[in-house]
C-alpha cells in the first residue's frame, strides 16, 4: 500500500474517480453528496488542474485533506482582498478548513504538485448560482491583486459578469 504523498496527481485522478468539474472551472472533482440540503465534493488542484476564479451564491466551506497548500485568492464586494492557504502548516497560518461567503469571488492553485481538499455547500451547488467573472473589470477593482487575477483567470477567457 503506497503513502498518499508517494502517488502522483493521475493516480489520484484514478483512485478518486475524478473528473473534470463541469463548469470548466478547471478543478478534477467527484461529487459526493448532491441532494436539496447540500452538496459536497472531492477536489484536486495541482498542475493544469487549478480553481478559476469564479462566484457562487451560497457560501463555500473547503476542508484540507492532503498534499501541497492550496493558495487561494478571495475578492470581496466591499473591496478587501486576501490570500489564506489551505494547509497543515497552522505555526504559518496555513488553516484546515476556509468558509468562502457567497458573492465573493475566489480561485485557487496548488502550492506543489498537487492538493487534495473537499467542499461543501449548503444549499447546495447549483450551475445557475456559478458565474466567471470580466478579468478587466476585477483588475481595475482590485489593481494590487492583478497578478493573482491574471494567474486565476478563466482558461479561454470565459466572462460571465
Amino acid at each position: 500500500m503506497k503513502n498518499l504523498d508517494d502517488l502522483n496527481i493521475d493516480q489520484l485522478i484514478e483512485i478518486f474517480g475524478l473528473r473534470p468539474q463541469e463548469d470548466g472551472e478547471g478543478t478534477m472533482i467527484t461529487q459526493n453528496l448532491c441532494d436539496r440540503y447540500g452538496t459536497a465534493i472531492v477536489a484536486l488542484t495541482g498542475g493544469a488542474h487549478f480553481s478559476a476564479l469564479h462566484t457562487l451564491d451560497s457560501t463555500e466551506v473547503y476542508h484540507m485533506y492532503a498534499g501541497a497548500p492550496r493558495r487561494m485568492l478571495l475578492l470581496y464586494p466591499d473591496g478587501r482582498w486576501e490570500k489564506p492557504v489551505l494547509g497543515h502548516d497552522f505555526a504559518a497560518g496555513q488553516v484546515p478548513q476556509l468558509v468562502v461567503p457567497a458573492g465573493v469571488w475566489q480561485g485557487s492553485r496548488s502550492d506543489g504538485p498537487w492538493s487534495l481538499t473537499g467542499a461543501t455547500m449548503a444549499p447546495g451547488y447549483r450551475s445557475d448560482g456559478f458565474r466567471f467573472p470580466d478579468i478587466e473589470k476585477l483588475v481595475r477593482r482590485y489593481p494590487e491583486a492583478e497578478d493573482s487575477i491574471r494567474d486565476l483567470a478563466p482558461i479561454g477567457g470565459h466572462a460571465d459578469a
